[in-house]
């Protein structure tokens, strides 16, 4: 059973930059995707990007300039680089794995993080 746990989040100055990492335990199947969402108070959760697993990389138009996804340096992790950060950026971040490949719908993805919670103040 695949297991998610999220690390990197904090509290930053706007313009700040953070890293996250999503650290993945368990045998991950052939064909997946691995993703980073968020979640602000009051709001539903946003995709971010996603890598699936022959490399595919997509970011929604909000983080195409400021985010990039990739494998971590370690093994079996999945970064969030994050430069340029906003006010609005503050959030809980999660990533997911879903056991095929798709885009950004949450219901799609069936295992999740406990989420970092990133803070960037004004």
């Amino acid at each position: 059973q695949v297991q998610l746990s999220e690390s990197g989040g904090g509290s930053v100055q706007d313009g700040g930059s953070l890293r996250l990492s999503c650290a993945v335990s368990g045998h991950l199947p052939e064909i997946y995707t691995m993703a980073w969402f968020r979640e602000a108070p009051g709001m539903e959760r946003e995709g971010i990007a996603f890598i699936h697993s022959d490399g595919n990389i997509r970011y929604e138009d909000f983080a195409k300039d400021r985010f990039t996804i990739s494998r971590g340096v370690a093994a079996n992790t999945v970064d969030l680089e994050m430069n340029s950060l906003k006010p609005e950026d503050t959030a809980t971040y999660y990533c997911a794995m879903a056991p095929r490949w798709t885009r950004l719908r949450p219901s799609d993805y069936n295992t999740w993080g406990q989420g970092t919670q990133v803070t960037v103040s004004s």
